[in-house]
């Protein structure tokens, strides 16, 4: 990344907000996708917003008995996903309603996020997906975490 004072942007950190499904795939199921982003997100090259709703979701998420066993399996306990995500996430203030209505209403805090922090939102969500072109149109880039590019 460049780092010329005369260019300001080049020097920020990339904010970014991850639906409940990418924290999914980083810390539990480790999905080789979700690579590329663990090592930006270790670097700092971006910056994870979330909210206490968002981590709330995470922890009610991580008791459905499907993942419990994927957590055994992994030999890891939700406590140390939730850990991961306390350590690496930074808690925000929760966003107003943005513009643009998302079809799954458990989704629109994400977009309201991102909307209000022209943050990129990475979801593997159809219904944030869907709505790439709208949401491109307010400065955030939706993608799925085979498209991230660090």
């Amino acid at each position: 990344m460049c780092s010329d004072p005369d260019f300001p942007e080049a020097n920020k950190v990339r904010p970014i907000v991850l639906d409940t499904n990418i924290v999914l795939d980083l810390f539990v199921f480790k999905d080789p996708a979700t690579q590329p982003l663990k090592l930006a997100l270790a670097s700092h090259k971006i910056q994870w917003l979330t909210t206490q709703a968002m981590r709330d979701e995470l922890e009610r998420v991580l008791s459905y008995p499907k993942i419990m066993v994927r957590l055994a399996v992994a030999e890891m306990g939700a406590d140390k996903v939730l850990q991961q995500f306390d350590t690496q996430a930074l808690l925000v203030e929760v966003a107003p309603k943005a513009s643009v209505t998302c079809r799954d209403s458990d989704d629109q805090k994400f977009i309201d996020l991102a909307v209000l922090h022209k943050a990129t939102l990475m979801s593997k969500d159809r219904a944030v997906l869907c709505m790439k072109k709208r949401l491109l149109a307010l400065s955030v880039r939706a993608q799925t975490a085979l498209d991230f590019e660090p």
